[in-house]
């Protein structure tokens, strides 16, 4: 059926529209936009106090199929996606088996059609079982459906091997995704190093185990004219090194998670494993610097790098205990908090959620432009609610959010023109 939203404040970045109106949804298309709209026999959304804005695109997600569906499968990610607003999500390629041929990105791109919530976008890997060996046959997953290609969870510590990586992801028109982190550098560090882990007494990880390699592979996609992206980035000291790279013209972009804007160092007093994640939570001077690279353009988007794990994983000993936190059904409440601390409105807000990850990847969608896929996010700016682990959808609850207070909640997710979420409820 037909959708007609109505009385919504209508964002969208790329038409430089903020203002109230209507949009209707005819065959799965957006086909009329702003002003007041009558048709009938439509599926009527009432958006009056809410944001309608396109559908987010998250840049960074683990949803762990195949190999951990214990964990997360392709079905309980994608609707913890659209349930937090997300209507395309890039899959990492650190599964079992990698993602890292023809047929595993036929695989995720049959079994997310299968399920149908979000689209999903399959992440090839840089090397082969991402061992950091052997190249992949990039052109070969770019015929397949890869738009970009990542070893994320480690480096490419090989730099002969990273360059030419680069050159070939130019040639065949792929994105770079770096996961920046010197092994040897974090070694079997737990947390930030720095005054929080003298006092806790726990294993630290430099500021400089991420900023050298986000150096280097900055140095190499200046030197092979390569599109790479920074995953994840989290110290003031990386942010510097982008700032001047994108100042040079190199082509670079980048990512912050909401956990690294909203935690710091200091919240492991706890010793709450849920919060160890990787790169580790920084002290609040870099937390400062990445909401003041957000607010001035150096880093582009925000990603979630949703990371499920067990319950029984995350109650070991914190330094036997996995990286990672889930993050897709937080994230809007928590990137909102930039709003209220006037770090971003909420057009910048959606441009980093939508609109930039869109660009970057150079998938569809980041839009609500007459003729497009109908993929729309409706959010109630002012809501409050309290995240318990009754309303987590995805299949792990490892999230340090648990009983937080939020405000501002996604009540509505439109997929291509089909209604997947409903009053906050999925469909």
């Amino acid at each position: 059926m037909d959708i007609l939203i109505k009385n919504g404040r209508i964002i969208d970045p790329v038409q430089g529209i903020d203002k109230k109106g209507d949009i209707l949804v005819e065959k799965g298309k957006i086909s009329q936009i702003g002003g007041t709209i009558k048709k009938d026999k439509v599926e009527t959304i009432d958006a009056k106090g809410k944001i309608v804005a396109p559908g987010f695109i998250d840049m960074h997600s683990h949803l762990r199929e195949p190999g951990r569906e214990d964990q997360e499968t392709i079905d309980t990610g994608l609707r913890a996606a659209v349930k937090g607003g997300f209507t395309k999500v890039a899959a990492m390629p650190n599964t079992d088996p990698v993602c890292d041929s023809q047929a595993q990105v036929k695989f995720l791109l049959e079994r997310a059609a299968e399920v149908k919530k979000a689209g999903l976008l399959p992440v090839g890997a840089i090397t082969k079982g991402r061992n950091g060996e052997q190249l992949t046959e990039m052109e070969e997953l770019k015929e397949a459906g890869c738009l970009s290609i990542s070893d994320d969870g480690s480096s490419v510590d090989n730099a002969d091997l990273m360059r030419r990586a680069m050159e070939y992801a130019s040639m065949v028109g792929l994105l770079v995704i770096s996961h920046c982190e010197d092994r040897e550098l974090a070694g079997d560090g737990v947390m930030h190093e720095g005054f929080w882990s003298t006092v806790l007494g726990m294993k630290p990880i430099p500021a400089e185990a991420e900023s050298t390699i986000v150096e280097r592979d900055i140095q190499l996609a200046e030197m092979t004219g390569a599109r790479l992206h920074i995953a994840h980035v989290s110290t003031a000291k990386s942010v510097a090194i982008i700032r001047g790279a994108k100042k040079r013209g190199v082509q670079v972009t980048a990512e912050v998670t909401p956990h690294h804007l909203t935690l710091r160092d200091e919240d492991l007093k706890e010793f709450d494993a849920n919060m160890k994640v990787n790169p580790p939570l920084r002290a609040a001077a870099d937390v400062k610097a990445l909401k003041e690279a957000l607010k001035d353009g150096t880093i582009d988007a925000i990603a979630t790098d949703h990371a499920p794990h067990l319950e029984s994983e995350k109650e070991k000993e914190f330094d036997y205990a996995p990286f990672g936190m889930i993050g897709l059904e937080t994230a809007l409440p928590l990137a909102a908090r930039l709003v209220e601390e006037k770090y971003l409105d909420w057009t910048g807000l959606v441009e980093k959620l939508s609109a930039a990850p869109a660009r970057i990847l150079g998938c569809p969608g980041g839009t609500l432009k007459k003729g497009e896929a109908a993929d729309i996010v409706i959010i109630d700016p002012e809501q409050e609610w309290t995240y318990t682990k009754d309303k987590v959808v995805s299949r792990s609850s490892n999230s340090p959010f648990l009983g937080w207070k939020l405000k501002g909640a996604v009540t509505d997710t439109i997929v291509g023109g089909k209604i997947a979420v409903r009053d906050g409820k999925i469909a």
